[in-house]
C-alpha cells in the first residue's frame, strides 16, 4: 500500500539518486571525472556513504515529484555541474529551487516535460538559478511571466530553450538580458514577425535563433529595423516556416553579421528542384557562408549567381528582383547556355557488309555481342556460332575489330551512326 501511494505521489530527488548511483548500479570508479566517494558525516547516512556521483547526473523519466532531504542534496551534489531533470513529475518551481540551491556548481539544467506551469515562481526561488549557462525549458508551458522572473535572475545565462511551449506571442520585457547567445524556440505557433521583433528587443546580444516549426508567414521589417534588432545574430534557422515570398529571403542580407541560414521545407521554395532551390538562395543571400547545414565554397557562389542570372534574363524588367541588378554589375550581361542532350544513345544507324551485299539497319547499342548476332542471323545466312563480326569505327587507326566476346554491349565499342560491320563465315 505504500509503494503505491509513493508511486502516486512520484519519487523524491534524493531518493532516485540514491538508488541509481549506489555500488551495486554504478560501482566506483577511480580516475579524472569519474566521480566522487563522499564520506560519512553528521548529514550524511551511513546507508548513503558509499555513493559515487559524476559531475553530470541524468535523472529523466524517474517519477521525480520534489527535493527531499537538503542537506543531503548539499552533501551529495556539490560538485555537480550539469543536471537533467526531465520528462519527471515537478510542478512546483519550489522543490526546483530546493535542488537548485543545494547544487553550487550547477551550470546546465534541463526541466523539459515537467507540468511546472502548475506552479508560479517566486523572485526568491528563482534567484537559487543564478549561477546557471544553460536552462531547457522545452514542452514545460512555463508562461513568459515565469520566463522573465527567471531571466532576471541569471545574469550569466547564455543559452535558453523554450520549444513546445504553445507560446503564440511574445512577452515584451522592459529589460534588456545582454548575456543571452543562444534562442530555441522551435515547436511554437509564432507566425507574426512582431512577435520575433521582441526578441531581437530583448536578447539584443543572439548569436543563434532557431525558428523552426513557427509558422511564420512574413518578415515585416525594414533594412535599419533588421540591423538595429539583431546587430550580432550569425545563425538564423526558418526551417518549416510560412515564408512565401523572395522579398523575404533577400530581407535577411539586411542583418550585418549573419553567416549561416536555414530554410528547408517552406512554401516558397517547394516548385524548384533540390539544385535550383539551393542556388537560387545562395545567389540571393550575398554573404552567407552555410546554407542548411552545408558549406558555400566561392565556386558555389559564383556557379549559383550565374545561374541566377540565365535563370532570370528572360523576365520583365519590371518583374526583376533587386539581386538580379547587382549580379549584373558582378558578371555582365550572360549568354544563355548552350542545350546539349548528353543522354546516352540508345540506337545506331549502321552498314552490315557481307558477300558483295551492303544493308543498312538500325541496332541497339545496348545489346550484347551475342543478342548482336541473332539479330544478324535475319540478313546472312549464317548462324550465330558459325558468324564471325569485325566492327569498323571510321576513326579507329588499325582497321576492323573482331567482335570476340559474346557478352560485350556495343556501347562498350563506341558504336555510332555510320559505322561498318563486316559479316564472315568462321573456317572449319
Amino acid at each position: 500500500m505504500e509503494t503505491a501511494m509513493n508511486s502516486q505521489r512520484g519519487r523524491s530527488f534524493m531518493q532516485v539518486l540514491c538508488e541509481k548511483y549506489s555500488p551495486e548500479n554504478f560501482p566506483y570508479r577511480r580516475g579524472p571525472g569519474a566521480g566522487v566517494h563522499v564520506p560519512a558525516g553528521p548529514h550524511v547516512s551511513p546507508m548513503k556513504d558509499r555513493l559515487n556521483l559524476p559531475s553530470i547526473l541524468v535523472l529523466c523519466g524517474c517519477g521525480i515529484s520534489c527535493a527531499g532531504e537538503e542537506s543531503e542534496i548539499a552533501a551529495f551534489c556539490s560538485h555537480v555541474s550539469e543536471l537533467d531533470l526531465s520528462d519527471n513529475r515537478l510542478d512546483d518551481w519550489l522543490e526546483v529551487s530546493k535542488i537548485v540551491s543545494n547544487v553550487p556548481h550547477l551550470k546546465f539544467l534541463n526541466l523539459s516535460s515537467n507540468p511546472l506551469h502548475l506552479s508560479v515562481l517566486e523572485p526568491r526561488s528563482a534567484i537559487t538559478f543564478s549561477g546557471i549557462h544553460k536552462l531547457v525549458l522545452n514542452n514545460c508551458k512555463a508562461s513568459w511571466e515565469t520566463v522573465h522572473t527567471l531571466l532576471l535572475e541569471l545574469p550569466e545565462l547564455e543559452e535558453l530553450f523554450l520549444c513546445l511551449n504553445d507560446y503564440n506571442t511574445v512577452l515584451s520585457s522592459p529589460v534588456c538580458f545582454q548575456s543571452l547567445k543562444l534562442l530555441h524556440i522551435t515547436d511554437n505557433n509564432l507566425q507574426n514577425w512582431s512577435e520575433i521583433r521582441k526578441l531581437g528587443i530583448i536578447f539584443p546580444s543572439l548569436d543563434t535563433l532557431i525558428l523552426a516549426n513557427n509558422n511564420i508567414l512574413a518578415i515585416g521589417d525594414t533594412e535599419d529595423t533588421m540591423a538595429r534588432l539583431f546587430p550580432k545574430l550569425r545563425l538564423l534557422s526558418l526551417h518549416k516556416s510560412g515564408l512565401n515570398s523572395w522579398e523575404d529571403i533577400e530581407k535577411l542580407n539586411f542583418l550585418p553579421n549573419l553567416e549561416e541560414v536555414r530554410l528547408l521545407g517552406i512554401p516558397l521554395v517547394e516548385p524548384y528542384s533540390t539544385e535550383e532551390r539551393r542556388k537560387l538562395v545562395i545567389a540571393r543571400l550575398r554573404s552567407v557562408s552555410k546554407l542548411n547545414g552545408s558549406v558555400v565554397t566561392e565556386g558555389e557562389r559564383e556557379d549559383s549567381e550565374r545561374f541566377f542570372l540565365r535563370f532570370y534574363m528572360n523576365v520583365p524588367k519590371e518583374d526583376l528582383p533587386l539581386r538580379y541588378q547587382e549580379l549584373v554589375r558582378k558578371y555582365g550581361t550572360l549568354e544563355p547556355l548552350a542545350e546539349v542532350d548528353l543522354r546516352p544513345r540508345c540506337r545506331a544507324n549502321v552498314d552490315i557488309h557481307f558477300a558483295e551485299k551492303v544493308e543498312k539497319i538500325s541496332i541497339r547499342v545496348d545489346q550484347t555481342v551475342a543478342e548482336f548476332k541473332k539479330q544478324l542471323k535475319n540478313l546472312v545466312p549464317l548462324s550465330a556460332k558459325n558468324m564471325r563480326v569485325y566492327y569498323l569505327d571510321h576513326e579507329a587507326p588499325f582497321g576492323p575489330e573482331e567482335m570476340k566476346f559474346s557478352t560485350r554491349a556495343l556501347h562498350s565499342y563506341n558504336v555510332r551512326d555510320g559505322n561498318k560491320f563486316y559479316i564472315e563465315p568462321k573456317l572449319k
